[in-house]
């Protein structure tokens, strides 16, 4: 698997990550997990990225991982979700961070984001400067924000983090520019969502307001000149992977075929020039008219 520097953190990272949300669905069952999380360390995505709201996902990654600790570079998420304390708070975070380490047994986290809090809360400072607390601890290597719009925007200019997690699709390409302007900044990158949710599988749009989103504007898509694919899930990931400003995707799921699969898709580089442009094209054709992502 390709490697990249992940900004100017001294961490390295795979081209092609591990989403860890699937992972910690208490419905999966453990072993199934467990064999889950070692198939993407053997596959070479060796990052694996989770959040404290990804239900059982860091306590499994800690149980299942933790022997091979130095294998792979750790991201989570922290802001919120810590009994008896309010939300996006300095107390909150600092909390969260060390529930963390607990439960992915580990001492140090190498990229703790801050997960998709607004701009008001970044200008305020507080959990801003509990992470940089967390970060002169020695609790986490790289202090990050996770999140897109205006707040991705500030936390690339505000000089306080070294790492940034937006949002890069097909569907969704308003980040491009601001995680450009991040590396030339020094900072890491990782990029979500790079499937989009897969919006030229369903017959009609998913419930949630992203997802169905990303569904309209994918057959507003998929028509356009220079665009169409036989397989719409490799250029997608090939597209985002490949991005300028990219250092990392990150894709989930459940079924190690799939992981093959989005290995495969990887290895066999960018898209073609012409295809690439094709794809930024139609969306700039199409940007100016959709509405916001929720």
């Amino acid at each position: 698997m390709q490697r990249r520097a992940y900004g100017r953190s001294g961490l390295d990272v795979p081209v092609l990550g591990f989403g860890a949300m699937q992972a910690g669905d208490p419905r999966l069952p453990d072993d199934d997990a467990a064999r889950l999380l070692h198939h993407a360390l053997d596959l070479g995505l060796t990052l694996i990225d989770t959040a404290r709201s990804y239900g059982l996902s860091e306590e499994r990654i800690g149980r299942h991982l933790a022997h091979r600790r130095d294998e792979f570079v750790l991201s989570t998420k922290v802001g919120y979700g810590v009994d008896g304390m309010a939300d996006w708070t300095c107390d909150c975070v600092v909390a969260g961070v060390d529930a963390a380490r607990d439960r992915l047994r580990t001492d140090v986290i190498d990229i703790v984001h801050l997960h998709s809090c607004g701009l008001e809360l970044l200008h305020d400072g507080e959990v801003v400067r509990a992470l940089e607390e967390c970060a002169a601890a020695g609790k986490l290597r790289v202090a990050a924000y996770s999140g897109d719009a205006a707040p991705l925007r500030y936390a690339v200019m505000c000089g306080a983090f070294g790492g940034v997690q937006a949002s890069v699709n097909l569907c969704d390409q308003q980040a491009l520019p601001i995680l450009a302007e991040a590396r030339a900044c020094g900072l890491g990158t990782i990029a979500k969502r790079p499937l989009a949710g897969q919006p030229w599988r369903p017959d009609g749009p998913p419930p949630d307001a992203v997802h169905a989103e990303y569904w309209r504007r994918f057959a507003q898509l998929r028509d356009e000149p220079g665009v169409a694919a036989d397989d719409w899930e490799a250029l997608a990931l090939r597209f985002a992977a490949y991005a300028p400003g990219v250092d990392c995707v990150i894709v989930g799921g459940t079924d190690p075929g799939h992981l093959e699969r989005n290995v495969t898709a990887v290895q066999a580089g960018p898209l073609e020039p012409g295809q690439q442009e094709a794809v930024r094209a139609a969306f700039a054709r199409h940007g100016a008219h959709w509405q916001g992502l929720v």
